[in-house]
């Protein structure tokens, strides 16, 4: 059974002429039952590789556990959980929603401009649907959601959930997320939805109970036990995941988080493939998270990567921080930040310092730079800092926006974070809804992690870190357009946006770098050949000071400059040329 039949899945409730069959795979049980409603169980048969099912009348809309060896557990395929993690499963019926825009097929890749939203800050699906117009007329073509599935409590990143075929309630009901979907379609906005297959949250999993062997407890993640790929079942579970949100929401792409913890990888090009096959006659994306720069991936059925090469780069030209990760880019970060406008990662198995010397990362130059997703900021990188501090608060405005220049104007895919169009300062933090002894433990777990950080060697300047718990640190993290600059920014950024519509979009399929090179300690050029023969050429200068640089001698697509003079300190500037 862990081959979807014909127009069927092994993983959730199906409706079927005349009721709905209920599956589970919990190949440890004894017994397994189905009760629905106010219904004793009705019992389940077992096949040969541990699957349950039985045929039942109950219809959508019908509420369900199951009870797996006399203990009530709901289905970790659970299209919606309208009472939360801890309530009953509900039978929903995916063909009813009648879409507005049936034949959107999405966009090209090239065409990407990508803005990652935390739905419950947004006011869930309703909330955002509001929004969309102004991302519309922004310049962004891709709405990316923060994952959604279901987690524990009402306020969580996402990266807790723990029944990823569920919407989450706090957010809205599964047809408000396609409501949200359709309206982005009609606006030519696609929707991008990231996944976590890596890991379960730590509270509401019940798999381990009657399912151990979906996990594999002899290899460990960051998270507990790591999840077993090498089961074929599980392979499906997640693949079926993948291909419930393209198809029965519309979904136009998915961002995988952390895959260098799926231990095994094959898995991963197996599901890009029949993702393609599944949806052959639509533009789909698949994208990935990934510490290690597995170049191979980008060449087998995947999209681009997250390339954290070049926020860390600029982070350390923007901020100088050279802690932690940042380790790894606090020599020549000038020199870095041209190899990564050039060939896409900067590690491409170099030693790592931050890894201990290993090698990180794989050759890369060989890729398109639309195989790379470039950004300033993102849910990570601000969040992950004690206080959540946007680079409104840390950077000078002057090289940010620079910055900011460079990265809407490179053929790399650019991606804003929610807030970042309008310069927001309001910080982004940690957050979550746990209670009792979990509570405590993430609170203190937090804390603990700034530890070796600079400025948190005393416990009390660490007991000033934010607790991830409390409804204010949730509530601090909502940002406004009130800063006094917050036209000036959204002016700046819908212009750079309707400079790379009108004069890139067009011509990144098929360009390729022509070299790049630091002119000074925060300058860089880089050149590239578009895919009708133009070349490209942007200089970026994230210093005050001007720095002499070989520029073309014609007027720039942005900015102002006088052929032969040097570049002006945090500026960036772009030529196309025949």
């Amino acid at each position: 059974m862990t081959t979807a039949p014909a127009g069927g899945n092994c993983f959730g409730p199906r409706l079927e002429a005349g009721g709905a069959l209920f599956q589970l795979w919990a190949p440890h049980a004894r017994s397994v039952g189905v009760s629905v409603g106010d219904q004793p169980p009705l019992p389940m048969s077992r096949d040969a590789e541990g699957f349950w099912s039985v045929q039942t009348s109950a219809g959508a809309g019908a509420l369900y556990r199951f009870e797996v060896d006399g203990q009530r557990a709901p289905d970790p395929a659970s299209r919606f959980q309208p009472e939360g993690v801890g309530g009953p499963s509900q039978v929903i019926d995916s063909a009813a929603y009648v879409w507005n825009h049936p034949d959107w097929r999405g966009r090209p890749w090239a065409e990407t401009v990508l803005y990652e939203a935390h739905a419950g800050l947004l006011g869930g699906f309703e909330g955002l649907r509001s929004r969309l117009p102004d991302l519309a007329a922004l310049g962004v073509t891709a709405l990316e959601l923060m994952p959604i599935g279901e987690f524990a409590g009402a306020r969580n990143w996402g990266y807790d959930g723990v029944m990823p075929f569920a919407p989450e309630s706090a957010y809205g009901r599964p047809d408000d997320l396609r409501a949200l979907v359709d309206e982005a379609h009609g606006l030519g906005l696609m929707v991008f939805l990231d996944v976590v297959y890596n890991h379960f949250g730590p509270d509401g999993n019940w798999l381990p109970r009657y399912a151990p062997e979906f996990f594999d407890t002899a290899s460990k993640t960051p998270w507990g036990a790591a999840i077993d790929f090498h089961k074929t079942a599980v392979r499906r579970f997640f693949t079926e995941n993948a291909l419930y949100w393209l198809g029965e929401f519309r979904i136009d792409g998915l961002r995988l988080d952390a895959v260098h913890m799926i231990l095994d990888q094959s898995w991963l090009v197996e599901m890009a493939a029949e993702v393609r096959s599944a949806f052959a006659g639509r533009h789909v994306h698949l994208v990935l998270e990934n510490e290690n720069n597995d170049a191979g991936l980008l060449r087998a059925g995947f999209d681009a990567q997250w390339n954290d090469d070049f926020h860390n780069v600029l982070h350390v030209l923007l901020i100088g921080e050279t802690h932690a990760y940042y380790r790894d880019f606090a020599d020549h970060p000038a020199e870095r930040l041209a190899r990564c406008l050039a060939e896409g990662f900067i590690y491409q198995g170099e030693p790592s310092p931050n890894h201990d010397g290993r090698p990180r990362g794989q050759p890369s130059a060989d890729l398109p730079p639309t195989a790379f997703v470039s950004f300033l900021q993102n849910h990570d990188q601000v969040g992950n800092r004690a206080f959540g501090e946007r680079l409104t608060r840390l950077a000078d405005p002057r090289a940010l926006k620079a910055a900011m220049g460079l990265l809407l104007l490179c053929p790399q895919i650019p991606m804003l974070f929610m807030g970042e169009e309008v310069g927001a300062r309001e910080p982004f933090l940690f957050f979550t809804d746990f209670h009792g002894e979990l509570a405590a433990a993430v609170r203190n777990g937090r804390r603990g992690e700034f530890a070796g950080a600079p400025g948190f060697a005393d416990p009390k300047q660490r007991d000033a870190i934010p607790d991830p718990n409390a409804v204010s640190t949730y509530e601090a993290s909502r940002w406004t357009d009130r800063a006094p600059d917050a036209a000036d920014w959204r002016a700046f950024v819908a212009d750079r946006l309707a400079v790379r519509r009108a004069d890139l979009v067009s011509r990144l399929k098929g360009a390729s770098s022509l070299g790049a090179r630091a002119v000074g300690e925060k300058a860089v050029v880089a050149r590239w050949r578009l895919a009708d023969g133009a070349s490209l050429t942007i200089a970026a200068n994230l210093a005050a000071a001007p720095v002499a640089a070989e520029l073309p001698d014609a007027a720039p697509l942005i900015g102002d400059y006088r052929p032969g003079a040097p570049l002006d300190g945090f500026t960036t500037l772009a030529w196309i040329s025949s």
